[in-house]
C-alpha cells in the first residue's frame, strides 16, 4: 500500500483544502502518514501571503526529500499557483497551485506513469468554484467547513487576488449536505471560512453570509463559528440577525491591519477607523463580552512613528482579546511593493514587537475579564497531566478538571492558566 503524508502552510482555507485532497488520497488506496514519517508521496500545500510563508512552503519540501529522496512530491496552494513552473526544480513531480485539487491523485499517478514532472497550475481569475468536501478533520469536535473562495478587493500590500481569482460562493445547500456530514460524525463546532468571507453570496442570486450560517444549523453541530470578517458586513441588521442565531459563537476577527486613517487609505482597506470602532460596539452590544481579534501590519510603506503611535493607541482603545501582529512583507507584483517610502526590516519587527507586547497586555485583561463568569466548554483534548481542556465560545482555551474530552459543559471560570483560563464545572450543555 503506498503512503502519503501532508504539510499545511498558511490560513485554514489551505486547512480544509488539504484535507479534501486527503481524502483523495485515503479514497485511492494510500496509508496515511505524519509528514516527519518516511512516505512514497508527500503534499506541501503552500503559503505565499509573506516571504516566511514562501521560505517555510520550500523548507517543508526540502524536509520531505531528506526524509525520503526517492518520494514523489507534490506542491499545491498559494506558493504553487504563483510560481508554477519555477517549482519543478526543486524535484517536486506535480505542482497543481489552487485549482484541479479533486485531480490530484489522478494528475499524480499519469506523471508517474510518464515519467514527467507536470506544472498543472491553471489560470485562477477565471476558474469556478471548485467542489472540495470533506467528512472528516484533524481532532474530534471542530471542523473548517469552507463556503467562499477568492477576492476582489485588491488591497495594496496583499497577493492573495493573484493566486485565489475572484469571488466564487459554494451555494447553500451545498453547505448544509456537508455541515449535515460532520455533524453525523460527530463535530460539535463548524468554523467557517473563505478567503474573504465578507464578499459571500455575491455572485449568487439573493444570498448573504447569513443564509451559509443558517445552512449549518444542524443535528449535531452545537456550534458555528465565523471566519475572518471587515466592518463593513458588521451592521446593526446584521449582527441582529446573527445574535438571533443561538449557535453563533461570539467571536469576532475584524481585519483591522493599521489603526491610522492615512495608512488605511494607502493599503486600500475599505474603511476608516471610526467604521471598525462602530462595528466593534456593534457586536458588543449585541454579544457581551464577544471576543474581538484582529490581524494589524507593522511598517507599511510611508507608516511614520506617529502612524504606527496612533496604531497603538486605536488598539489600545477597541482592547482586543488576541492580535495577530506582522512585519509588513513586501510581495512582488503588488501595489505597495513599489511604493516610496519603504521601511526598513528591523524597523518593522521593532515596531512588531512592540505591538505584541501591547497584544499579550489586552489579551491578559480579556481574559481576567471573564473570572467568575459563566461560559461553555467544548472539551477536545487532555494535558500531559490528564486534565481535560477546550474553549470557551469565545476561543479561550479552558481547563476543566472534571470534565470529559467530547463533552460540552457549563463552566464558571474561577482563574487564569498560562495563556487560558480554569473552569469549575456546573454541568452539560445541550447540543
Amino acid at each position: 500500500m503506498p503512503s502519503v503524508a501532508f504539510h499545511t502552510l498558511g490560513c485554514k482555507v489551505n486547512q480544509y483544502d488539504s484535507q479534501a485532497m486527503l481524502e483523495k488520497f485515503a479514497q485511492a488506496g494510500y496509508e496515511l502518514r505524519d509528514f516527519d514519517q518516511r512516505a512514497d508521496v508527500y503534499v506541501v500545500n503552500t503559503c505565499t501571503v509573506t516571504g516566511t510563508g514562501d521560505k517555510k512552503s520550500l523548507n517543508a519540501v526540502r524536509r520531505a526529500l531528506r526524509q525520503n529522496p526517492n518520494a514523489e512530491v507534490v506542491i499545491a496552494g498559494c506558493l504553487a499557483q504563483r510560481d508554477g513552473e519555477k517549482l519543478l526544480s526543486t524535484g517536486a513531480r506535480l505542482v497543481i497551485g489552487n485549482a484541479r485539487r479533486r485531480e490530484v491523485v489522478c494528475l499524480l499517478e499519469e506523471a508517474i506513469e510518464k515519467g514527467e514532472r507536470v506544472c498543472a497550475v491553471e489560470d485562477i481569475l477565471r476558474a469556478p468554484y471548485e467542489p472540495l468536501s470533506i467528512s472528516s478533520h484533524e481532532g474530534h469536535t471542530r471542523a473548517v467547513l469552507k463556503i467562499q473562495e477568492g477576492c476582489d478587493r485588491y488591497c495594496t500590500y496583499c497577493i492573495i487576488p493573484y493566486v485565489r481569482g475572484g469571488i466564487r460562493s459554494r451555494k447553500p445547500e451545498d453547505i448544509a449536505r456537508e455541515a449535515c456530514r460532520l455533524g453525523q460524525a460527530g463535530f460539535r463546532e463548524l468554523v467557517l471560512t473563505g478567503i474573504h468571507l465578507t464578499s459571500y453570496g455575491r455572485d449568487l442570486e439573493n444570498q448573504t453570509l447569513l443564509d451559509a450560517v443558517r445552512a449549518c444549523d444542524v443535528p449535531g453541530v452545537a456550534r458555528i463559528r465565523l471566519g475572518s470578517l471587515e466592518p463593513v458586513i458588521v451592521t446593526e441588521a446584521f449582527v441582529g440577525a446573527l445574535a438571533e442565531e443561538n449557535k453563533v459563537c461570539p467571536q469576532f476577527h475584524l481585519a483591522l491591519q493599521s489603526g491610522s486613517d492615512a495608512v488605511l487609505k494607502r493599503m486600500r482597506r475599505r474603511y476608516t477607523t471610526e467604521d471598525f470602532l462602530s462595528a466593534c460596539q456593534t457586536l458588543r452590544t449585541a454579544f457581551p463580552d464577544c471576543a474581538i481579534t484582529t490581524d494589524v501590519i507593522c511598517g507599511f510603506p510611508g507608516e511614520t512613528e506617529e502612524d504606527f503611535e496612533e496604531t497603538v493607541a486605536f488598539c489600545r482603545k477597541i482592547g482586543f482579546a488576541r492580535m495577530h501582529v506582522f512585519p509588513y512583507s513586501a510581495r512582488q507584483g503588488t501595489p505597495a511593493a513599489a511604493m516610496p517610502g519603504q521601511i526598513p526590516k528591523a524597523d518593522r519587527e521593532e515596531r512588531a514587537r512592540r505591538l505584541i507586547k501591547e497584544g499579550i497586555e489586552m489579551a491578559k485583561s480579556y481574559r481576567e475579564s471573564l473570572v467568575g463568569k459563566e461560559a461553555e466548554v467544548l472539551l477536545e483534548e487532555t494535558d500531559e497531566d490528564g486534565t481535560p481542556r477546550g474553549y470557551t465560545a469565545q476561543y479561550m482555551e479552558c481547563r476543566v478538571p472534571d470534565g470529559k474530552p467530547g463533552e460540552i459543559c457549563r463552566v464558571r471560570i474561577i482563574g487564569a492558566h498560562g495563556d487560558g483560563l480554569i473552569g469549575e464545572k456546573l454541568g452539560n450543555a445541550g447540543a
